[in-house]
């Protein structure tokens, strides 16, 4: 260890703090390893390495101790490798425990409400896009990406649906809400035309970037009077909450957002699209007519 220890030193110019850090973990896994009747680097094998960071966990350590945990053990274990006491890394496929993963928090209905009405300027463009954009981002929960790279071909205004493009290239066919089809319209008649077919454009039909979006929700959200920041994610989240509130569906939520791990639940059970439709327009808010 102390031979490693050195080399990182002289070799990766690592600061004294970095060296100490490592000289922790290092000393500790040792002293389990010695435990487990190992004494030798040659000897070390994965599943005495799951056991430690197993043991880690336990006791406590955060996401962030685990990383650096796992950083200085690939890297003793590389070096091994390099001077040929070990014939492969035992280190290679471990991953710390993931930890709890805490939501963003979320508006409630009427602040939601609130916000997704501030920008209400009559007939200034910016603020008919601003309203299409953040009805868009509350009536159908899109991520920030798939907001920036929609075009018009992907929104049947009539039929109130909208098609994205999520990750790993999946696309998902998406309800869109009275309120959100009212706003969109609005900004279409305005709208500048865009040599790409972008929805979300500059003044001069340029493609919204991400920046520019989140820049224009924080601007928003301070005209509301929010009482916090208010981003994309917060907005998609708040779709999910408000949902899950009126619905109870978990299925029909998760196919909505389009995550990843719903493929599981596919296996069981298929929604298609007319539930998700029906689901959506018993739930959701702001995707039921007013009534006169």
């Amino acid at each position: 260890m102390e031979h490693f220890l050195h080399h990182l030193q002289s070799g990766k110019q690592l600061s004294p703090h970095t060296i100490s850090a490592y000289r922790r973990d290092l000393a500790r896994l040792q002293s389990f390893a010695e435990a487990e009747g190992i004494g030798r680097i040659s000897e070390l094998r994965e599943m005495t390495l799951r056991s430690w960071l197993a043991e880690l966990h336990r006791q406590g350590l955060g996401a962030k101790s685990l990383q650096r945990w796992l950083s200085a053990v690939r890297s003793l274990c590389n070096h091994a490798l390099r001077e040929h006491w070990l014939g492969a890394n035992p280190a290679a496929g471990l991953r710390p425990p993931r930890g709890e993963k805490k939501l963003p928090k979320v508006l409630d209905v009427d602040a939601a409400a609130d916000f997704v009405q501030a920008p209400d300027a009559g007939d200034d463009p910016l603020a008919l896009r601003d309203r299409a954009m953040l009805e868009l981002f509350y009536s159908s929960g899109l991520r920030l990406s798939e907001l920036t790279a929609l075009n018009w071909s992907d929104l049947d205004l009539n039929a109130a649906e909208v098609r994205v493009t999520g990750k790993g290239g999946k696309t998902r066919l998406l309800p869109v809400g009275t309120e959100a089809i009212a706003a969109l319209k609005s900004w279409q008649h305005v709208a500048p035309i865009s040599t790409d077919g972008a929805v979300f454009t500059s003044l001069k039909g340029r493609r919204l970037g991400n920046r520019a979006v989140q820049t224009r929700l924080a601007h928003w959200a301070r005209a509301s009077g929010a009482e916090q920041r208010v981003h994309p994610h917060m907005l998609r989240h708040s779709f999910a909450s408000h949902m899950l509130e009126s619905s109870s569906d978990l299925r029909a939520v998760q196919e909505l957002l389009g995550h990843a791990d719903i493929s599981t639940t596919q296996i069981y059970t298929h929604l298609d699209f007319q539930h998700l439709a029906r689901v959506y327009d018993q739930a959701h808010p702001r995707a039921k007519d007013k009534k006169s």
